[in-house]
């Protein structure tokens, strides 16, 4: 059934829970770049061990936001501080709720006197188009949908190389020294005979760069690419390894939007459609809670501390006071014990009713937009697992999680829940299947160690 928006969504449903519990769509799509250029296997280990292209053109949504109260806008709804951002820098964006939960994140690039670009996945884009058509801004925004709402064109392209080999392939590509960038900062470069933004970033650690530019430059720019980097093993990422970087560079990309619930955000609710990514998305996972505010999570849960600044005045201030002064939760990576994932997979070569484990999908495992498994400890809930998948860098099956202080010491051996309650929901994506614990050993995030050691280069 079709509705208006997500307030009508959820009062059908009878709780926001309920409503994504039993969507029907799946993971979060990255939609077509081929699935594979090689092997998943082989291109996780190009950004460990040579060079990977990724190409980012097509699963983001671009917000473009220019005018006189631009910066303004995004300071009066970023937990960031904006005292000294500036032209050709960028930063990852975090908005929060009048209680200070995530509604998302993503990141803003300051092009232009006046003009920015927030890119990421739709929440943060959605709450920063309605707060500027609301708020009476003297701004005006150009919304760049998804490569799979628009038939595949888009404004910009958007490609990162990463890797030991990143540098050298940046050298021949531009044939000159590559540029001397801070982490997060941005220069125009000549590649393939078109100018090209390049924002220094490292996506798993490893030294890189993310390139844009005009739609009709991308082939040219790629291809580029491609032959500079053949001498140095440069290998194209495909769709099905790429949402696989963040679980070692630590990077928790899909918080669910702490939206559905207070007054406040109730004309936000009535202004999301039917369509939209926060009423469609998907809830999954072995954690259950008829509250939706226990699926939300706060910038410290999300390793995003650092970022809030009490500098300026912005939606959440008053709330996230009072949070940044009480013990926080942590954000870890587990390493899931190799014998208990075999179990898991064993289960599925013997037959008999009712003993089949969820399937682990590799090398991404989550089968909902929004995953949320349960961590115990003595049987006793002490946090979330929210993102999961397979690295062959480190031969593991790792997740990203939010664990209570008191049990997040590096080393110490918890147990998370794979799988559903009652044989599993409605989701297509959800077989039938009894749920299985697994073992999990806490661990630092980044879970890389170059991730770690590295990640912010000068």
């Amino acid at each position: 059934m079709s509705y208006q928006n997500l307030e009508q969504a959820i009062q059908a449903a009878g709780n926001p829970v309920q409503l994504l519990r039993n969507s029907q769509i799946g993971p979060y799509a990255f939609p077509v770049v081929r699935s594979e250029f090689s092997n998943w296997r082989d291109e996780q280990r190009a950004w460990r061990e040579a060079c990977a292209l990724f190409d980012q053109s097509h699963h983001m949504t671009d917000l473009y936001v220019e005018g006189p109260d631009a910066l303004k806008l995004f300071s009066d709804l970023g937990v960031n501080t904006f005292k000294n951002f500036r032209v050709n820098q960028a930063k990852q964006f975090v908005a929060c709720n009048h209680t200070g939960h995530v509604i998302g994140d993503a990141i803003l690039f300051y092009l232009d006197q006046n003009k920015f670009n927030l890119v990421g996945r739709p929440p943060a884009a959605n709450w920063v188009q309605f707060n500027l058509e609301t708020g009476g801004y003297k701004a005006k925004a150009v919304r760049d949908e998804r490569s799979a709402m628009n038939q595949g064109r888009r404004l910009s392209y958007r490609y990162q190389i990463q890797g030991p080999n990143a540098l050298k392939t940046m050298e021949t590509a531009t044939g000159k020294p590559a540029p001397d960038i801070r982490f997060f900062n941005m220069e125009t470069v000549k590649i393939g005979g078109h100018d090209v933004r390049a924002l220094r970033h490292g996506m798993v650690g490893q030294p890189g760069w993310e390139l844009f530019g005009p739609w009709e430059d991308g082939d040219a720019v790629r291809s580029a690419l491609l032959e500079a980097g053949r001498e140095f093993g440069i290998k194209q990422v495909g769709s099905r390894t790429y949402p696989t970087t963040c679980l070692e560079s630590g990077w928790i990309p899909s918080p669910l939007p702490a939206i559905y619930t207070g007054d406040e955000m109730k004309p936000y609710r009535q202004w999301l459609t039917g369509t939209h990514y926060e009423t469609m998305a998907s809830l999954g996972g072995s954690f259950y809670s008829d509250n939706i505010a226990d699926y939300y999570l706060t910038p410290y849960d999300l390793g995003y501390g650092p970022f809030v600044k009490f500098d300026h005045e912005f939606i959440g201030r008053a709330a996230l006071e009072k949070i940044a002064a009480k013990p926080h939760r942590n954000k870890v990576t587990l390493v899931w014990n190799g014998d208990d994932v075999a179990r898991v997979f064993n289960s599925l070569f013997h037959m008999g009713p009712g003993d089949i484990g969820k399937y682990i999908d590799l090398p991404l495992a989550n089968y909902s937009t929004l995953p949320f498994d349960k961590v115990l400890k003595n049987d006793r809930p002490v946090g979330l697992s929210t993102y999961t998948g397979y690295t062959f860098n480190e031969r593991a099956m790792i997740s990203l999680a939010v664990i209570d202080a008191a049990h997040s010491e590096i080393g110490n051996e918890l147990t998370l829940v794979w799988g559903e309650e009652g044989g599993g929901s409605p989701k297509p994506t959800v077989e039938r299947h009894v749920q299985a614990p697994i073992r999990a050993m806490v661990a630092p995030a980044p879970y890389a160690e170059v991730a770690r050691v590295a990640y912010r280069p000068n």
